[in-house]
Order: C-alpha cells, then structure tokens, then sequence
C-alpha cells in the first residue's frame, strides 16, 4: 500500500491558486483510475484506490498547508507504513512552469506543507514537484504561489495533470525515471 498527498489549501478560494496544485493532481488521478468516494478522515480527504496492481490511498489535507504534517502521520501511523511508501505531490517555485521531477528526500526549500511534513515525519520521502516558475523577485513569491493560475495557462495545467495521471502506473511502480519521461514525452506533443 501506498499514501499520496497532494498538498494545497482547504476551501473554493483556494481551488485554483498554484499552490494547491498537489491538490489538483490527486483530484486527476483520482478521477482516470476511478477511485472510491472521497472519505473524511486523518484531517483531510481521502480516496482508495488501484493504479494497476498497487493499492493507493489519496489524501488531500484539510489543515491548511502549514499543518500538513498532522494529517499524513495520522494517516501513516494508522496504515503503519513506512517512509518508503510516502509520496507528496507540491508546487515547485525552482521548476519552470509545468515540468515534473520526482526526487527523494531534500531540504524544504521555504515549502510550508514540506517543512510540516518533515517536522511531523522527517525528510525521507518521495516528492513529485510540479513546476510552477518562479515570479522573479522574493518579495513577489507570496502573492503568485497563492494566486490563481491564468486563464491563458488553463490549456498548459490541464494538459499537464492528465499527462501526471495517464503515466501514474510508473510512480506507482517505482519507476520514477520512467514517469517523469513519459510525462515529459507527452507534455512535447
């Protein structure tokens, strides 16, 4: 079994801000491979499903970022899983807007959902990180990460997050190389 979060905001104010673009992915994915109902439970939102073989639990927490922490160690403490099964789906200021990296473990990087996480259950998990580009300047961080994205990027998003999901059986498999390619072939086309 495994435990993907995908960070963002509770709430229809923050729907389609970029920060909650973790949200945005465990919605898509949930929605290709035709995922349970949505459950309340550990402080957030969740949904059971397969990707293949693999049984995966969707959880998005209702916290508000800078809480995330608590709802994915109540989720893992109660499944009983290991780091290894961990996987945060977040907005990435260091990526250009709708690339996707998967890495292992790393600092927070100002990241308030990754550094709740990391305080509540260490460093050592698996991140999916999803380009958002960053405004330029670091006064201006603060109001784009919770600002919406443009209409003229809608296109880019969608296209983006169905790529995620269509490729999702690499992640679950382990085989993140393999993910992030495809997911890179098909955002080419």
């Amino acid at each position: 079994m495994q435990l993907w979060v995908g960070l963002g905001n509770p709430g229809p104010q923050y729907a389609m801000h970029r920060h909650n673009v973790g949200f945005m992915a465990l919605d898509t994915i949930a929605q290709v491979h035709g995922f349970g109902s949505v459950q309340k439970k550990f402080q957030g939102w969740v949904q059971d499903g397969r990707i293949g073989t693999e049984r995966v639990i969707l959880l998005k927490p209702a916290t508000f970022m800078n809480e995330s922490g608590r709802a994915v160690g109540e989720a893992m403490r109660f499944f009983k899983l290991e780091m290894s099964a961990l996987t945060v789906f977040h907005d990435e200021l260091d990526l250009a807007p709708f690339k996707v990296k998967v890495k292992h473990g790393g600092g927070t990087a100002g990241h308030n959902g990754l550094r709740s996480i990391d305080k509540h259950l260490g460093p050592d998990f698996r991140r999916v990180r999803i380009g958002i580009g960053h405004p330029g300047h670091k006064d201006r961080v603060t109001g784009y990460v919770l600002g919406n994205y443009a209409k003229a990027e809608t296109d880019s998003l969608v296209t983006m997050l169905g790529a995620m999901a269509a490729e999702a059986q690499w992640l679950a498999n382990g085989n993140d190389a393999r993910f992030m390619s495809d997911v890179a072939l098909r955002l080419a086309e």
